[in-house]
């Protein structure tokens, strides 16, 4: 027979205390990060570029910089999250500007849920059509545009995180997010108008 082990709730690190530690070179405070915010940083950047590889790079990046520069982190800025994607943002952005913004296919466009194997093969084009159409007409948007459409709506991040991460203020990512939305309905629109 086991022992009983009374339990424990987890304590959740805070962020300025996980990134005092990665300061001071703990690699378990390092390893606790990349556990708790990588999957998030990859999705926010997969979503801005389109390119799994480059995602996993700029989120490579991000915690490349977290090792070496923890102790810029400032709490009061915005949560650990949003400054990590902040540095993938500039490594896409970087990466954005050099190739003239072209990117890659979206290879999470060929993965198909697992949920819609039993649909029929019409349904399932159909989607992968009107999917592959959305991502077309996201990553054909201005990078400013784009931008402040997968960090509100895809990422479902609030109004003055997402502006801390782009680097803008409040009321210009509310400008910018208007401004997608418009014409991302124009694009999917005139697509629907034309497919008809």
């Amino acid at each position: 027979m086991m022992p009983f082990v009374p339990w424990k709730p987890a304590v959740r690190t805070d962020d300025a205390s996980l990134a005092r530690r990665v300061a001071a070179g703990d690699r378990d405070a390092l390893a606790l990060a990349y556990a708790r915010e990588s999957a998030g940083v990859y999705r926010y950047a997969l979503a801005l570029c389109g390119n799994a590889a480059w995602a996993a790079d700029a989120t490579q990046d991000a915690f490349i910089a977290l090792a070496s520069r923890a102790a810029t982190f400032d709490a009061a800025r915005g949560s650990l999250g949003a400054w990590l994607a902040g540095v993938a943002r500039h490594t896409l952005l970087a990466q954005w500007r050099a190739s003239q913004g072209r990117t890659g296919t979206d290879d999470s466009v060929d993965d198909v849920a697992a949920g819609e194997a039993e649909a029929s093969i019409d349904t399932l084009l159909v989607h992968r059509q009107e999917l592959e159409a959305l991502w077309a007409a996201i990553r054909s948007l201005p990078w400013p545009f784009r931008e402040a459409l997968v960090l509100v709506d895809l990422q479902e991040r609030r109004y003055d995180e997402a502006a801390a991460i782009a680097g803008v203020e409040v009321n210009t990512l509310r400008s910018r997010l208007h401004r997608a939305r418009a014409r991302l309905a124009a694009q999917l629109n005139a697509a629907a108008g034309e497919a008809a």
